[in-house]
């Protein structure tokens, strides 16, 4: 069995399809405070299987070590967090808690109930202003902001993990901006109140939902102008976590990129969402954002290498796929 935290959100249900899918048996853990169950009933939909699930913080030490005994979970999928980076700067103090504390608690769980394999969803905000670019897992990490900070502490924690205790199976996966949806249009990203994402903001604005979008500066030395950053498919991410677990049958310790090695500028992401969606995007350019650069992309090779992974889906693949989920579900899950 495998425990999935925050296994009801958007890549958590993603994930859960995955596993399923692969013939193994999954166990959700979620507060539900940015998720709905609903997802769920979608992945049994989607997969013919149902998903066990028990509602709990991840920073409840005893709900958590009463599931991994009472499912007997061989391994752990971490992906319960907060992840907006412009809402840690305005609250650090709840990142820092339910990040970094949530972590530590499930690990001290995991501990007393003798599971020491674990994938844990970090980001590709550990590295801060890239250096150079590619960016590869040898990159200095030197996060920004609080959000990408509790990853960079959690990493630190997991790598203390691995040196105090010769057993444990660890697995660091830095994602780069996971994007779409199942191609079923059953799952997809439903954020609550204004989006935070470049992707889901392109979709509500393409069905009506929202006026327009806001493109953060048009001045970077990028082709068009606007911020270049590398879009990867949910679904690959997905397959992603499930390489990475089977790659964890020793001791050690796996530090991955997941990424598809290329740029998307922000009006290449519009345009191809309104060449599949055949909806126009009405956008207009505001200032720069504190913090933002002009290009980020990943170095995938390394996962390609270790475990025979590598992003399949185009960016158009991307943006039908969002579109369909949006499209089905105009009011996320709420509408269900």
């Amino acid at each position: 069995m495998i425990l999935l935290t925050g296994g009801a959100g958007y890549i958590g249900s993603h994930v859960a399809v995955a596993l399923l899918d692969a013939g193994l048996d999954v166990v959700v853990l979620d507060n539900l405070s940015n998720s709905n169950p609903a997802s769920l009933a979608r992945v049994h939909s989607i997969c013919g299987r149902p998903v066990h699930f028990q509602q709990a913080d991840v920073r409840d030490e005893e709900a958590v070590y009463q599931v991994l005994k009472n499912y007997s979970v061989t391994a752990v999928i971490h992906l319960a967090g907060l992840k907006a980076v412009g809402e840690s700067n305005e609250r650090p103090l709840s990142y820092y808690d339910n990040n970094v504390v949530g972590s530590m608690r499930l690990l001290a769980a995991m501990q007393r109930a003798g599971v020491a394999t674990i994938v844990f969803s970090s980001s590709a905000t550990v590295y801060g202003a890239p250096s150079y670019l590619p960016l590869d897992e040898s990159h200095s990490l030197a996060p920004t902001n609080p959000y990408g900070r509790t990853k960079f502490f959690v990493e630190e924690m997991l790598r203390d993990m691995h040196a105090s205790r010769g057993d444990w199976r660890i697995g660091i996966l830095r994602y780069f901006n996971p994007v779409g949806a199942h191609e079923s249009g059953l799952i997809g990203e439903d954020p609550l109140g204004v989006p935070n994402n470049l992707m889901p903001f392109v979709a509500q604005v393409a069905i009506g939902r929202r006026e327009k979008l806001t493109v953060w500066g048009n001045d970077y030395p990028t082709p068009d102008g606007t911020g270049v950053r590398d879009f990867i498919h949910v679904s690959d991410l997905a397959e992603g976590h499930l390489g990475a677990l089977r790659q964890l049958k020793e001791p050690g310790i796996l530090t991955l990129n997941l990424g598809t090695g290329e740029g998307s500028s922000v009006l290449q992401v519009i345009r191809t969402f309104e060449a599949v969606s055949g909806r126009s995007v009405p956008y207009e350019i505001g200032g720069r954002r504190t913090g933002d650069v002009a290009a980020c992309y990943a170095d995938p090779s390394l996962a390609r290498t270790v475990m025979g992974w590598k992003s399949t889906r185009s960016l158009m693949q991307m943006c039908a796929d969002h579109c369909r989920w949006q499209s089905m579900n105009p009011a996320g899950y709420a509408g269900a």
